[in-house]
């Protein structure tokens, strides 16, 4: 397994009039390989549970361990965590600060102690990985558009060689076909180097499409966590707590009702589109 968090809290100004309880005895975990969509509405905990994952955030109790090591434990290498366990933040001008795109995505190698040559390697790679072409590479990052400030940050995360990348609504702010280029490349990038994905995510279609699980937050507290179509089974549930599952959904519940013979749990436009065509065969 790659990460476990057993019992974790976390309170936000404890003791003060403000305090708010934001998880709330969080027991996961987290597999090697997986690609899991993380999924709450706002204030629901999915962004203070994600800066858990590398201690930006530290629990109120609770542990959180990284193959078998505590990471709260004396002495833990939290650097060394933090180069395998790659956040990317929602707003990507929060990890861009170089003066172009090259030079932001060498940091994070260069802090791992590679040579000038060797992080410039790592970078290049990263970029090709994130499709940012490189005619880019000396650019200012903050002339990039919203798209591409994304692929960089990604990109910077990459080039530590992770061997778990999180993401926090990667494509907030994008127009359908920058989200989908994201996701794509996202999706190619899990296919072909095998590491652990977690998704924070508002879309029910985007995480509907990519993840293998899912995870539901509400009001800190672990609500489902399943296949997508298990998930997606609970969609009156999911409104109750101000979340839906994807469209396809309502429309196969709709089509059954009418007497179709579909299968209600698909979720993605090919399943719909391929039991919608066995039940009028």
């Amino acid at each position: 397994m790659s990460i476990r968090l057993e019992h974790v809290n976390y309170v936000y100004s404890p003791g003060t009039a403000y305090e708010i309880h934001a998880l709330k005895d969080i027991c996961l975990e987290l597999h090697e390989g997986e690609f899991i969509g993380l999924i709450g509405h706002t204030g629901s905990g999915k962004s203070t549970l994600v800066q858990h994952l590398n201690g930006l955030v530290k629990a109120t109790d609770g542990h959180i361990y990284f193959h078998d090591e505590d990471i709260y434990g004396v002495g833990y290498d939290m650097h060394r965590l933090r180069s395998k366990v790659g956040l990317v933040f929602q707003y990507p001008e929060h990890q861009l600060f170089e003066v172009d795109v090259l030079s932001d995505v060498c940091f994070g190698p260069k802090n791992q102690g590679l040579s000038k040559e060797e992080a410039e390697e790592r970078a290049k790679t990263a970029l090709k990985m994130v499709g940012l072409k490189e005619e880019f590479y000396h650019q200012s990052p903050f002339e990039l558009s919203g798209g591409q400030k994304r692929r960089a940050a990604i990109a910077g995360v990459l080039a530590m060689e992770p061997e778990i990348l999180v993401l926090d609504e990667p494509t907030a702010g994008l127009d359908p076909k920058g989200r989908d280029e994201i996701l794509d490349q996202i999706s190619k990038l899990h296919q072909e180097k095998k590491i652990t994905i977690v998704l924070v995510s508002h879309s029910m279609e985007d995480v509907a499409k990519y993840v293998g699980r899912i995870v539901v937050m509400n009001q800190g507290e672990v609500l489902f966590d399943d296949v997508p179509r298990e998930v997606f089974r609970h969609y009156k549930e999911l409104e109750q707590v101000g979340l839906a599952a994807p469209q396809v959904t309502y429309i196969m519940h709709a089509l059954k009702e009418k007497g179709l013979a579909v299968d209600e749990d698909a979720t993605t436009i090919e399943e719909a589109k391929n039991t919608i065509l066995e039940a009028l065969k």
